[in-house]
């Protein structure tokens, strides 16, 4: 009997630290907000990655050993958890063990982002630097690819959403400017951006068939094509968007309110540190940027008398972009 109590303890401790917390998007009269557990939740967001100085896109800190991981998440999350930071943004790759160990000694969580194509696929064998979103054996493999995702990482602790692209809108457009003669709709860039909206959709459909526990959205290049994604997109959560306007992101809330009604996530947004104009670093002017946005952030946000519809943002970046080095020297 003594065996037994201690046995149900331990299955009941167990079940309560492997428990997923259940994320949802809530709107209440004309705002959205998300929660965790039922609990209202900011994004106070950092688009992140670790390139050490000298690597670059080739390197990846998830093949390296596991205690070289930890010291460098130990350094990093550390600072951010500092400076206020609760969720991060990250490309695949990352194992589930380490999204989990951020949030259990940081208490940061993640938005895990598969890219979509927007950097090119491999079908049967070779190297598709475009990405065509009508093509069957491209729909076929995205679609798979983040069914698989949805299917390992659901359960994780600490995962907060899914995200789906990096503004690839802005990849459709390969073969160069297109006469003004030809009526938009019929625009090249026109029809292989409903292709890739459609297939974001269907994407987020098989995704929620597997997981109902998290948010999923897309990342889009400011509001471009914002009416075929109102058309759409009808099944996704939240409209993410990477938008450099400077101090004040406009018109953007009451337009993403009115023409497509889903929550809006500032996936990238921000200033660099670097004037060009004086040729140094200049914290200051980076400061009135980044203030700027997060106040327009934060006053958009549920029940604060605007626009109702922000759930928060992610600062682009939080490291110098190493991965931009020695990609030439080939």
């Amino acid at each position: 009997m003594k065996n037994f109590f201690y046995l149900l303890i331990f299955c009941r401790t167990f079940s309560s630290f492997s428990q997923t917390e259940k994320i949802a998007i809530q709107k209440n009269d004309t705002d959205h907000s998300i929660t965790v557990d039922g609990k209202n939740f900011i994004i106070n967001g950092m688009n992140w990655d670790y390139f050490p100085i000298g690597t670059n896109y080739s390197y990846s800190l998830w093949n390296q050993t596991d205690a070289f991981i930890q010291q460098a998440l130990d350094n990093e999350m550390g600072l951010l958890k500092n400076m206020g930071v609760n969720t991060i943004r990250v490309y695949t790759g990352i194992p589930k063990k380490w999204i989990e160990y951020i949030h259990t000694n940081f208490g940061i969580y993640t938005m895990l982002n598969h890219s979509f194509g927007r950097y090119g696929l491999t079908i049967d064998g070779v190297w598709k630097p475009n990405t065509e979103y009508s093509d069957t054996k491209t729909r076929k493999l995205l679609l798979n690819e983040v069914t698989q995702m949805t299917k390992e990482y659901k359960d994780t602790k600490g995962l907060l959403l899914f995200l789906l692209g990096n503004e690839n809108n802005y990849g459709l457009f390969w073969d160069g400017a297109e006469t003004e003669n030809i009526p938009v709709k019929d625009r090249k860039s026109t029809v292989r951006a409903r292709a890739m909206y459609k297939l974001f959709n269907e994407a987020v459909v098989s995704m929620k068939a597997v997981d109902t526990n998290h948010p999923m959205a897309i990342c889009n290049g400011d509001l471009l094509f914002l009416d075929i994604i109102a058309e759409e997109c009808k099944d996704i959560d939240v409209l993410g968007t990477n938008v450099y306007r400077g101090v004040s992101f406009g018109d953007l809330f009451e337009r993403v309110k009115k023409e497509y009604g889903k929550p809006v996530l500032f996936t990238e947004f921000g200033s660099d540190t670097f004037n060009a104009i004086t040729n140094q670093e200049d914290q200051n002017a980076q400061a009135f940027y980044l203030k700027g946005n997060w106040n327009e952030i934060y006053n958009n946000a549920s029940g604060m008398g605007k626009a109702g519809n922000a759930i928060g943002g992610f600062t682009f970046q939080f490291s110098d972009g190493w991965w931009k080095y020695g990609q030439t020297s080939n």
